[in-house]
């Protein structure tokens, strides 16, 4: 819904565009009452939640001018240039942002590990169980301290672990 942003004289969407950017990087973001004679509730915030993913999505992937110029394809040529001057001009700004939104979520770091086949050929309940466990071993460093945490997975465990990581990857290689 890019297109909305064809409502407004170019000056005025450099503008909005800056405060756009100004908001996903922790400033203060465009104010609702602003433009309200220009677009309705609804397609403010569609307008800004499009403006918003735009970049983010621009900065996060290092898309070229050409990229997000196609984007925009649906957009005057005068207001996509104005979208693609404020990414260019405030590129590293978004970039660090989004990598601190990211590295907010924790500050612990993965210092090392180590893991250890196991086959589990009874318990004291069951005479013959004959189930792989894996252990694993981490040592996490958090606010300058090193943790060690251990666990015990079996098949399942590990499957689920193996999944939510590649997920986790996707999502930080989307942000670079």
């Amino acid at each position: 819904m890019v297109v909305l942003l064809s409502s407004l004289p170019t000056t005025q969407s450099l503008t909005l565009c800056h405060r756009v950017v100004d908001g996903l990087c922790g400033q203060e973001p465009p104010r609702r009452e602003d433009y309200s004679a220009t677009w309705s509730l609804k397609e403010w915030q569609e307008l800004l939640h499009s403006l918003t993913a735009l970049f983010r999505l621009a900065a996060g992937n290092n898309s070229s001018d050409e990229e997000v110029l196609a984007s925009l394809s649906n957009v005057s040529s005068s207001h996509a240039e104005t979208v693609l001057t404020v990414l260019k001009a405030r590129r590293e700004e978004i970039r660090r942002a989004l990598l601190d939104r990211t590295n907010s979520i924790s500050s612990a770091t993965l210092q090392d590990f180590d893991w250890q086949l196991k086959l589990a050929l009874s318990s004291d309940k069951i005479s013959s169980l004959h189930t792989p466990l894996l252990s694993l071993s981490l040592d996490v460093r958090e606010n300058g301290a090193l943790r060690p945490i251990t666990m015990e997975m079996n098949r399942e465990e590990l499957n689920t672990l193996i999944s939510s990581l590649e997920a986790a990857n996707k999502v930080v290689l989307q942000l670079k």
